[in-house]
């Protein structure tokens, strides 16, 4: 047991080791840590490390999702949902499609079942690479929206079809009235019982007397108790975790505290981090254990399917993509679509932003060794193998040069008129001019003989009129060196009161605590000062 420990103790350290490698060489962390992977994996002695499939499904795979739909914004989601409904949903099931038909025709003893099975496997986007990717490009917000929209959803239509497909092999049987008439229980009842597990949720957050600590640890029981309770009426889990986080997340502001709501984001943004980095250096880590399952003689024919397989899923996403837009012209001139003329160039970018990742690996892994009757399952090493290339060639491929087709297609915001950084001012300023006319308005006798209340108006104020000069769209550089300054001059104001803070703790007259809640104060208002200006860098 302490053994165990110690190995995953270090490959937590040697992933954020890569992780600050990718950051320095400006590459996204999830390409990083499968190529670390992989290579660590050659190191003669290290323990082989093998993927627990129903571990990615049970442990990691709720609180991603869960997380992913917290993150997710709503209004954008509704205003691009057809889009999003179809790329999760049609597309998948097409691509299975291809991919069944492809692989039955090129790989000897491959029958349409398997190939489906494939299909379902390979199928889904990973969307984490993709935003991790899309983090540090200049991209249009309708692109990083569709992505992780679509992340919410096809990992659930993926996983039906995979069901669908695993039932016919092992049964022998499939009748198509019948799966399409499943598929639609599994995706209703999945929503059904995911949102009535969020509603008892929600009635614990908004009536009982919970603390910010309570509310952060029901938000990790929840994702577990939606996917649970839907898995084990074999229903979608994905879709119940899903839907149960976009509608908590909707009412986190009225349900909870201001506290809650900061401890949340800071402790999801650590375990998020943590859980994506250990499934994507897992990814590399058992490419030695695919490729002893599937033996060296078959090794050369395994990496040629894996390639042309590869080859199928980049293309039938890229004419999807732009399949999408030409049906987008066409079908505007009968309904309202949020964007009738989506030209070629934005979905391209969103056809080459389809990397695979730790679902379908997870996916393939669940696969049984045994078939019913005991005889061994047809073509499982050549299953895990071919998703495994799939995996590695769009993650590496299109994860290096997706930076590169983002500027060379030179796709401008497209659905905002005016920048974040001018929204952020409008909204500052209007925030400063409310407050001020509410002062007014509601407290203008308490105003006189209040000197905290005369100070907040002169704040105010003040504020009102930096936005108004400093802020200008006509603004020099000058505007901009006043704001590396008063950052600069800030940052020194704050450690100067640290320092004066530690020298106080030194003296037996105060206690740490005390001085403990004066230093989290001055990292609260870092932090505010580094949001403010985050769009005017």
């Amino acid at each position: 047991m302490s053994e165990q420990i110690i190995l995953y103790i270090s490959l937590i350290v040697v992933i954020l080791f890569l992780v600050m490698l990718a950051q320095r060489i400006k590459i996204s962390y999830p390409i990083v840590l499968v190529l670390g992977g992989l290579a660590i994996s050659f190191i003669p002695g290290l323990p082989t490390i093998s993927i627990d499939p129903q571990l990615i499904f049970l442990i990691f795979l709720p609180p991603l999702l869960y997380d992913a739909a917290w993150q997710t914004s709503w209004k954008d989601f509704y205003k691009w949902r057809r889009v999003i409904g179809s790329f999760a949903f049609i597309v998948v099931i097409l691509t299975s499609c291809v991919i069944a038909y492809v692989s039955r025709s090129i790989i000897p003893g491959f029958t349409l079942p398997l190939g489906f099975l494939l299909g379902g496997i390979i199928s889904p986007p990973d969307a984490v690479a993709a935003t991790s990717v899309l983090k540090d490009v200049k991209v249009t917000k309708r692109l990083v929206t569709i992505l992780e929209g679509e992340s919410l959803l096809n990992d659930a239509s993926s996983l039906i079809v995979f069901r669908f497909a695993l039932s016919a092999i092992l049964s022998g049987t499939f009748v198509l009235q019948e799966a399409v008439s499943s598929f639609f229980i599994v995706i209703i009842m999945g929503f059904v019982i995911g949102m009535a597990i969020a509603l008892i949720f929600y009635a614990i957050h908004r009536w009982l007397p919970t603390t910010p600590s309570i509310d952060t640890i029901l938000t990790f029981v929840a994702p577990y108790a939606m996917y649970i309770a839907a898995e084990e009426f074999h229903y979608s889990g994905v879709i119940a975790v899903v839907t149960g986080g976009l509608l908590l997340s909707y009412h986190s502001h009225s349900i909870m505290g201001h506290l809650s709501r900061i401890q949340g984001v800071n402790v999801w943004s650590t375990v998020g981090f943590v859980l994506n980095g250990i499934v994507f250096m897992l990814i590399g880590l058992e490419l030695p254990v695919i490729v002893n399952e599937i033996g060296p003689g078959a090794l050369p024919d395994a990496i040629k399917y894996g390639l042309i397989i590869s080859l199928v899923v980049i293309v039938t996403r890229l004419a999807s993509a732009i399949g999408a837009s030409v049906f987008t012209v066409m079908i505007s001139r009968y309904i309202r679509t949020a964007d009738s003329r989506p030209g070629f160039r934005a979905p391209f970018m969103f056809g080459w932003a389809g990397m695979r990742g730790v679902v379908s690996l997870a996916s393939a892994l669940s696969i049984p060794l045994l078939l019913t009757d005991g005889e061994p399952f047809p073509q499982r090493s050549m299953i895990l193998f071919i998703t495994f290339v799939v995996i590695l060639v769009t993650l590496v491929l299109q994860g290096l040069s997706l930076p590169f087709v983002i500027k060379w297609m030179n796709v401008g915001e497209m659905d905002y008129e005016i920048s974040a950084q001018e929204q952020d001012i409008k909204i500052r300023r209007k925030l400063a001019e409310e407050s001020l006319q509410l002062i007014h308005e509601r407290h203008a006798d308490e105003l006189p003989k209040n000197e905290l209340l005369q100070s907040l108006k002169s704040k105010l104020e003040s504020d009102i009129g930096f936005l108004e000069h400093a802020f200008h769209p006509d603004r020099t550089t000058d505007g901009y060196d006043s704001i590396k300054e008063f950052q600069h001059i800030t940052k020194e104001l704050l450690d100067h009161k640290r320092a004066v803070l530690n020298k106080f703790n030194k003296k037996a007259t105060f206690e740490e605590e005390v001085i403990r809640q004066h230093l989290a104060q001055l990292d609260l208002e870092e932090e505010k000062i580094r949001q403010q200006f985050l769009h005017m860098e």
